[in-house]
């Protein structure tokens, strides 16, 4: 079993044709890496652009690259493509995160009307696996890929936002947490309908209090000092795409604000919970109680 570890670098072009923008692929990183963890092969290739005009300055800064480099690339999205399913071949992809891998699905639609990458046979969403172990990660924050780094204490030369670079730094945070009876459990098969409806579903935050979505019975506090329940005194409020509300410990009489985030994603609702503690000015007046 080999592995391949992808990652790709893009710049919102705009299409006339879908008179809209797309995340036009630049750049194609990636290294192939055997059960050992030890490295065997390595792909690393610039693409040149067929949609865009210029490059976006935040992206160009990011990458430190110039349009006039993209535009001198020997091969287009096309033939790059070809390339590296050939050097895929029959190995797992994996990349960090689905947003790599949803912007090649873009982009061969764009170029070639093809929904599904049918190079590819498996795949493993490496944050998600990251995050399960290092046991971070929630509804309303994903861990980074330099935030993961740092975690785990792993120092990196190469030059960050450049597509081979990332992807070697994911393979460093990969090699330390690696256990493959865990590891196998995050890698799916992607030969049927099912990976790419789940690919594709639109996961989104709910803040609609009186959305079905939303289980009331799980809106509730536990005292961080004490652990006593607590008593909302404050009606719940929609703040930064979750749901705000202040309590107050009836033991320890100790106040803090609550946040609920609610996300809908594919294999269902999730929820997380976040204590924070108030400036005095957002504190409201605590007779304000929702008992609805």
């Amino acid at each position: 079993m080999s592995y391949v570890i992808l990652d790709l670098e893009w710049n919102a072009a705009y299409s006339k044709k879908l008179k809209k923008h797309i995340n036009e692929i630049f750049e194609f990183g990636a290294v192939k890496i055997d059960d050992n963890m030890q490295v065997i092969d390595s792909f690393s290739m610039l693409v040149r652009p067929s949609i865009g005009k210029f490059m976006n300055p935040y992206v160009k800064k990011l990458t430190n690259m110039t349009f006039e480099e993209l535009r001198s690339a020997e091969y287009n999205f096309t033939q790059v493509l070809t390339l590296f399913a050939e050097f895929l071949g029959d190995s797992t992809l994996l990349t960090w995160s689905t947003s790599d891998l949803l912007a090649l699905l873009d982009n061969q639609q764009y170029f070639s009307g093809e929904g599904k990458l049918s190079f590819m046979t498996s795949y493993c969403d490496l944050q998600s696996y990251c995050e399960h172990r290092l046991g971070v990660g929630s509804a309303s924050r994903q861990l980074g890929l330099s935030t993961c780094a740092e975690l785990m204490n792993i120092e990196h030369s190469g030059e960050q936002h450049r597509a081979l670079a990332d992807a070697q730094l994911s393979f460093l945070c990969m090699k330390k947490i690696y256990r493959k009876p865990v590891f196998d459990e995050f890698v799916e098969d992607t030969t049927d309908d099912e990976f790419y409806r789940k690919l594709t579903f639109k996961t989104k935050m709910i803040t609609d209090l009186k959305s079905p979505l939303v289980d009331r019975s799980k809106m509730f506090f536990d005292c961080p000092e004490c652990g006593v329940r607590c008593v909302q005194k404050t009606k719940w409020n929609v703040k930064s795409r979750c749901f705000k509300a202040f309590f107050v410990c009836p033991e320890c009489k100790k106040d803090f604000a609550g946040q609920v985030f609610v996300k809908q994603k594919y294999e269902g609702i999730v929820f997380s919970k976040k204590i924070v503690r108030p400036n005095p000015e957002e504190k409201e007046d605590s007779g304000s109680t929702d008992n609805s």
